[in-house]
């Protein structure tokens, strides 16, 4: 392990996300603990996305932006809000020069699968069919996302293709969670690692899911066609259980026809990138920066 993150390890609080109003409440501690973003360059608003329910969303617009960006915050699918995203997102805006639109979608296990991605699936449509008023271009929107926000994004990309939705540029996906099934290497053997283990995963999983059969829909590993999706950028962590199903992902979608940039990270861990302090952290974060600019690019 990198020693920059390893020293913050203790640190760390072990969730088991059993009892998700107390792993909500240290989630959001966590979030809170993070160095507050520069947020000078950025206009910031929020809004409310007419849906069934309406969906709360933050916009972030740095000067000059025509590219947006639907961002899913992580919190395997049952933590995490716009205020816990906050940090981020500011971040993401102000490296890439993009519009951020952060996305408050609801949490299992009170609203399982699909809730999550129908929010999702509503801001999409929302931020295609209003880009003049946002100022964007709307053949310049990706989606994107953290973890379970991530493993959303890749379902996001997967529903718009199905259903002939909005116009999708690009997905970026940092540490994905793509597959409930749990049967890849690094899924069985880290049951131990900081954060996320294989436990949280299959809690994660199981809030999620509730009753509910997994399909590509819910997981996208499962998706038998990865054909006339998005370019994409998939970034794993070197100690993370979702490792090997992200790479495996990555390399299906090459095999697909299309184009992917994958960098796993050594000596990381799912979600160190919240240790900023860590030079590792500072370039994995600037990099998810520099590339959704230059996807979004003319």
């Amino acid at each position: 392990m990198d020693p920059e993150l390893e020293a913050f390890i203790p640190l760390f609080p072990r969730a088991d996300l059993t009892d998700t109003v107390t792993e909500r409440k240290n989630f959001a501690d966590l979030a809170a603990a993070v160095p507050a973003p520069d947020v000078t360059g950025l206009d910031i608003e929020d809004r409310t996305v007419p849906a069934d329910p309406d969906v709360p969303v933050r916009i972030y617009r740095p000067r000059q932006a025509q590219g947006a960006v639907v961002w899913l915050h992580g919190g395997g699918f049952v933590m995490g809000d716009l205020e816990t995203e906050h940090p981020w997102a500011a971040r993401m805006a102000d490296l890439s020069g993009t519009v951020v639109i952060s996305v408050g979608y609801r949490l299992a296990p009170e609203h399982p699968y699909p809730a999550a991605l129908d929010d999702a699936y509503a801001v999409l449509a929302w931020t295609a069919e209003h880009a003049a008023g946002l100022g964007i271009d709307p053949e310049r929107i990706a989606v994107g996302g953290h973890s379970a926000g991530a493993g959303l994004a890749a379902a996001l990309a997967l529903r718009a293709r199905d259903r002939q939705g909005p116009p999708i540029r690009y997905q970026l996906l940092n540490q994905p969670g793509l597959d409930d099934r749990q049967e890849t290497w690094s899924q069985r053997h880290f049951t131990d690692t900081p954060w996320m283990n294989r436990d949280k995963v299959t809690a994660s999983w199981r809030h999620y899911l509730g009753d509910t059969p997994a399909t590509s829909d819910a997981a996208p590993a499962r998706a038998a066609d990865l054909s006339g999706l998005p370019a994409a950028y998939i970034a794993t962590a070197e100690l993370c259980p979702n490792r090997d199903e992200d790479i495996t992902y990555a390399l299906r979608l090459l095999q697909a026809g299309v184009s992917v940039e994958l960098h796993q990270w050594p000596g990381t861990f799912h979600g160190s990138q919240a240790i900023l302090s860590a030079e590792v952290s500072q370039r994995q974060i600037a990099e998810l920066g520099a590339v959704l600019r230059r996807a979004l690019a003319e």
